[in-house]
């Protein structure tokens, strides 16, 4: 049956779906760890935990969920205990599953994250070396369908494929261009067109750290921006320069709160809205995340958000 909505006439009427987003990148089995502080060495007590499933494009398709999007990930993970939890967790939130790749005899990526009091973290990620990289087996005609795809750095030919694919569909295709290996980096930064960089990614692109210099040799991409953490964000949409200051927030843990910008700002652009509203709208869901320890899971829902860009705007 049809979701319904009803008129102001009293009419029952079709409700539109939400828009698609496909994620495609890592899958990792978390571990987050909180400490009063990260040592140089030696042992500590951590007095919170939790361990669920993430990655990159993994986090930002459960965020896109909880914002009330529709999101889906494609991904590689292995038949282990650490797939199984990692895709359970996924599915719980929403999040379509169904077109992972589970490869026999490897192992899902792992990755355990220590944060302090301040909310800063350090993160040791492992990836099995032996999990198989080929994207042949992703269902690239399905993008036709979507309202924006987001990949991040972390499986290359897979993001590459789908970049391609996103475009030549006439899809907005959009890189979380976090560090990674620099080359990798500047490949999927020219198949993209929105680039949304991280500061070191930034760097690792355009070492001055000018967006203008970056556009002059990224001339497809629509879009180039570069979070800022808690100075907020600056982009160029078209040429045209923007610039939005942080909310004003505590933070508790800032791991996440990149895919959860990214997943927002991928749900804002499928919806349609304008390049300052959608980074409003992601900045905004980054802010509250960062005020709840647990990684991606401190992403907010859609009232939340709406709350908070309301409030600012009063």
């Amino acid at each position: 049956m049809a979701d319904t909505t009803t008129t102001q006439g009293g009419r029952r009427a079709a409700a539109a779906k939400p828009p698609y987003v496909q994620c495609i990148g890592a899958a990792t089995l978390d571990t987050v760890l909180r400490v009063p502080a990260i040592p140089p060495h030696g042992k500590v007590l951590a007095d919170a935990c939790a361990v669920f499933g993430a990655g990159m494009a993994s986090a930002a398709a459960a965020s896109i969920a909880r914002l009330g999007g529709r999101a889906g990930i494609w991904a590689r993970i292995g038949d282990d205990e650490a797939g199984g939890r990692w895709r359970a967790d996924l599915a719980g939130e929403g999040v379509d599953v169904s077109a992972v790749r589970v490869v026999p005899g490897r192992r899902t990526a792992i990755s355990t994250i220590v944060v302090d009091a301040a909310g800063e973290r350090l993160i040791v990620p492992f990836y099995d070396p032996e999990l198989s990289r080929d994207p042949s087996w992703l269902p690239l005609a399905s993008l036709a369908g979507a309202g924006a795809v987001l990949v991040d750095t972390r499986w290359p030919e897979g993001a590459a494929a789908a970049l391609d694919a996103a475009r030549a569909a006439g899809v907005p295709a959009i890189l979380d261009a976090d560090t990674a290996d620099p080359d990798v980096l500047r490949d999927l930064a020219a198949r993209a067109d929105h680039v949304v960089c991280s500061e070191p990614g930034l760097a690792l692109l355009e070492p001055s750290g000018d967006l203008a210099a970056l556009a002059d040799r990224l001339p497809a991409a629509r879009v180039l921006a570069v979070t800022l953490g808690a100075d907020g964000v600056r982009w160029i949409a078209d040429r045209v320069s923007g610039v939005l200051p942080g909310f004003p927030v505590v933070a508790v843990d800032t791991l996440s709160a990149g895919d959860v910008f990214h997943g927002a700002y991928a749900l804002a652009v499928a919806e349609g809205r304008g390049i300052p509203d959608a980074m409003r709208f992601a900045a905004a869901a980054a802010a509250i995340k960062v005020t709840r320890f647990g990684g991606r899971l401190g992403a907010p829902t859609r009232d939340e958000v709406d709350a908070l860009l309301t409030g600012d705007a009063g």
